[in-house]
């Protein structure tokens, strides 16, 4: 039997109260839905994060790069989605020099909730991760108001549930080119720059945009797809700041409609 991808999007029947009403009215809404995705290399269970089932050829592509499996898409030589009964997984074929560094690390099976960019890894994997030098190409504040205020037209599936993140690619001039959404903010990062690389999006010229935080993992996402700059609609952590300093990415967060900040890197950040 062939079994469909789950919907990204699923009604549910609430009962709600207002203070002007005596009893609850059952009311539907739109929800997002939580799917277990197993990640496969070659045949060897990598980790199961559990992700909205949409884009996720997108995904797993942005994902493998981002966490330094492969170095670039070259090492990718195949990819497949099977649709299981309670999860779906991704089959995920990489070069026999990828395969043999990803199993040079040793690494055990991973599990990520959405709200996880690195749950399964042990705290030399987060110190010691390789990471590129990137373009010095930091977009002038008024792209940065241009794409948040054009974003919230291109989150269809927010406008929806209203309780998925989004992250986008953006033109050097603040037009967007591509978006992705996902209840977990990094996965949404990454199937953005999966996305991309599929489409051959070149990362040097623009700038990424998350409806997030600015954390570590994020910034180190970014660096990995060799983005210059990334602008988040909150504040970023100290972290983060450290690997954007060292890396060249310029941080624009918190970027708002009225305001965006860009944090000073000079400092050493530590809470000491």
């Amino acid at each position: 039997m062939t079994r469909h991808l789950p919907p990204a999007i699923v009604a549910c029947t609430m009962d709600t109260w207002r203070a002007e009403e005596d009893m609850p009215a059952a009311r539907t809404f739109e929800i997002a839905e939580e799917t277990p995705i197993s990640l496969t290399f070659n045949g060897m269970a990598h980790g199961v994060m559990m992700a909205t089932p949409l884009d996720l050829e997108d995904f797993a592509t942005g994902f493998a790069l981002t966490e330094g499996i492969i170095p670039s898409t070259d090492a990718l030589k195949g990819l497949e989605v099977h649709v299981e009964a309670d999860y779906v997984r991704v089959d995920i074929r990489i070069d026999g020099p990828a395969f043999h560094r990803l199993l040079a690390r040793g690494r055990r099976a991973m599990t990520g909730r959405t709200s996880c960019g690195i749950c399964g890894t042990d705290a030399r994997d987060v110190l010691e991760r390789p990471a590129p030098t990137v373009p010095h190409a930091p977009p002038e504040p008024e792209a940065v108001r241009r794409a948040l205020g054009d974003l919230r037209a291109r989150q269809v599936l927010n406008a929806r549930a209203h309780m998925l993140h989004a992250a986008a690619w953006c033109m050097p001039d603040g037009a967007i080119s591509h978006v992705r959404e996902d209840v977990g903010r990094h996965n949404a990062l990454d199937k953005l720059i999966g996305g991309g690389l599929r489409a051959g999006v070149d990362f040097g010229h623009g700038f990424c945009l998350v409806t997030s935080r600015c954390s570590y993992e994020m910034a180190h996402k970014a660096i990995m797809a060799g983005m210059p700059a990334l602008a988040a609609v909150s504040a970023p952590t100290a972290r983060a700041l450290r690997v954007a300093a060292a890396a060249g990415l310029t941080l624009l967060a918190p970027a708002r409609d009225t305001c965006v900040m860009v944090p000073r890197m000079d400092g050493d950040y530590r809470n000491e």
